[in-house]
């Protein structure tokens, strides 16, 4: 009798356990159209500053229902154009001073953390790698569901700091004597991501 009880205990016990038991959902997974979405850059000089467009390689989105959850985007650093349209500009930045784009093609951006700001307003945290070397960094976006059933995401600011990443051509942090050549160690991008199942 007191082995049936505590089989019928033990069974009651996996009973409830398993009801309680919240089914885990599998983001749903959009594919970036690299036509429809864009990345920009700027950048200053002591003297100046430039800006341009880099193209983007690949991307994707990670969703549950109408909350944003992951996502990554790689981007084809051998893309990179200036507004102006100089060719000796484009070439110093593709070159070993800045992006190495021979060595070093693509960067990529792999979302870690995603947190709720506000309506339609989000945190993004996650790992950017430029030349092989990973930093975490974090800024505000917005994520927009379309009628069509896509998700744009759009991130107006996002400050980088080139030396943490290799590139020290021209700091004034790592080279206080430079002067008026000095270019700033912070550069901004701009991403629009369109993406769809």
């Amino acid at each position: 009798m007191k082995l049936k009880i505590t089989s019928f205990a033990l069974l009651l016990v996996v009973v409830i356990s398993t009801a309680f038991i919240v089914p885990v959902r599998k983001p749903v997974s959009y594919k970036v159209d690299v036509e429809k979405s864009s990345l920009t850059w700027s950048g200053k000089k002591l003297t100046g500053g430039h800006n341009g467009t880099i193209g983007l390689q690949s991307g994707e989105l990670l969703a549950d229902g109408k909350k944003l959850t992951g996502g990554n985007f790689v981007i084809n650093m051998t893309t990179i154009k200036d507004a102006d349209k100089s060719d000796r500009l484009e070439g110093h930045l593709k070159a070993d001073d800045f992006f190495g784009v021979d060595k070093f093609a693509t960067s990529n951006f792999v979302v870690k953390k995603v947190a709720a700001a506000g309506a339609n307003k989000v945190t993004i945290t996650g790992d950017l790698t430029i030349k092989g070397v990973t930093n975490s960094i974090t800024f505000p976006a917005t994520v927009a569901w379309n009628a069509d059933g896509s998700i744009a995401a759009t991130a107006d600011k996002i400050i980088v700091d080139r030396t943490k990443f290799g590139i020290k051509f021209r700091s004034k942090g790592m080279f206080p004597d430079i002067g008026d050549k000095m270019i700033y160690d912070e550069f901004e991008l701009a991403v629009k991501l369109v993406a769809k199942k």
